[in-house]
């Protein structure tokens, strides 16, 4: 910037008001950190953002002192990430008491000329949360390729065992239930991760009155099979006659997730129970469903990842039961949709217990208020 003055670009509409009352409030209140420097390298001018940012406190931070001089020595722009040398707090652009720890700053110096005194202005947006997306986009697209490339791979070896044993029909059949099973595998994958692309991007379909006691039973059903295999109990508890509203779909996939996370992290002869009852919490009333394993437990370090894409407790029983390390994320993502939540206790050894949180249909004038507890979130 090399005019002679700082304000010759601006646009006043009432210029009864002071200019640079009206300067100093843009300054003091806008989202932006904006430190301005002069030639001596003291700081003349800075916002309380800039002090939120790290960017500078009692003494310009160490990245942002080498920017300064840069621009001094070259007179060209420089746009650079600033990582803040200690703890900072920044706050929403709403203004509302709401910090948050800053972990990245996008910053822009540049060289301005004023009573023909040169000035170093540094600008710093809060760029944390782009940093998250984009390094979760990155994890994300690993673990796809991952994940992906195992059930290939083994698909791609059988294969080529199939042709070399192709006058063993023994050889060939066992072989050919392998590819089944890996393909099989690693379409519900992709199937999986469609579903919960849909549920991110806010996808649903128009919810109806769902009956919550004979989605309980299609789960059962749907989840028989494989206890029957695993040679697991599946019990549930008595109807409670409650509607809610929602997609009966994402609903019953929920459950049926739960339920085979509960079987696959259950030895042979355990009992998998569900359990349903009515809840209020923070004034809604809430059908609260519960899936309950006798397992092998969650540790406490896990408990706060169980619902993050391919996160798995015990990953050698997951690949052993062609799990794909999503059935959590998606039932969390269906609550989430449908206003709800899901709630995990469980301890390592005893089992565990999750319970999937959603609000009563408002039309449903019976809430079973006989099993009605009262809790908050």
């Amino acid at each position: 910037m090399t005019p002679d003055t700082l304000l010759e670009d601006l646009v006043i509409v009432d210029e009864k008001r002071s200019r640079p009352d009206l300067l100093g409030l843009i300054v003091a209140h806008t989202a932006t950190g904006i430190i301005a420097v002069d030639e001596f390298h003291n700081v003349v001018l800075y916002n309380k953002r800039a002090t939120e940012l790290g960017m500078f406190r009692d003494t310009l931070s160490d990245g942002i002192a080498e920017a300064v001089t840069e621009v001094f020595v070259t007179g060209v722009d420089r746009y650079f990430d600033f990582v803040p040398p200690y703890s900072s707090l920044g706050f929403l652009s709403t203004g509302r008491a709401a910090p948050r720890l800053v972990e990245n700053v996008r910053c822009n110096a540049r060289l301005a000329i004023f009573a023909g005194v040169r000035y170093a202005l540094i600008y710093g947006d809060d760029d944390s949360t782009n940093q998250r997306v984009e390094a979760t986009r990155r994890d994300f697209a690993a673990n796809v390729s991952h994940e992906l490339k195992t059930p290939l791979g083994a698909i791609s070896l059988m294969a080529e065992a199939m042709l070399e044993s192709r006058d063993d029909p023994e050889a060939v059949d066992h072989f050919g239930r392998r590819v089944l099973k890996e393909a099989t595998r690693m379409g519900s994958l992709v199937n999986e991760l469609i579903g919960l692309s849909r549920l991110q991007e806010g996808r649903i379909p128009d919810f109806s009155s769902v009956d919550v006691d004979s989605l309980v039973d299609d789960a059962l059903s749907s989840a028989g099979v494989s206890a029957e295999v695993a040679e697991i109990s599946l019990v549930a508890d008595d109807p409670i006659g409650v509607q809610v509203r929602g997609d009966r779909t994402l609903l019953l996939t929920a459950l049926s997730n739960l339920l085979i996370n509960a079987i696959n992290h259950s030895s042979a002869d355990d009992v998998v129970s569900m359990s349903r009852k009515t809840v209020v919490m923070n004034d809604e009333n809430m059908v609260c469903i519960a899936v309950t394993d006798r397992g092998i437990g969650i540790a406490p370090a896990d408990q706060g990842r169980v619902f993050e894409r391919f996160f798995r407790v015990d990953k050698a029983r997951s690949r052993a039961t062609g799990g794909t390390g999503l059935g959590l994320a998606i039932a969390k993502h269906v609550a989430a949709s449908h206003g709800g939540h899901i709630g995990l206790w469980s301890r390592p050894g005893t089992g565990s217990t999750f319970s999937l949180y959603i609000p009563i249909d408002p039309s449903d004038s019976d809430t079973g208020s006989e099993n009605t507890e009262e809790q908050t979130s």
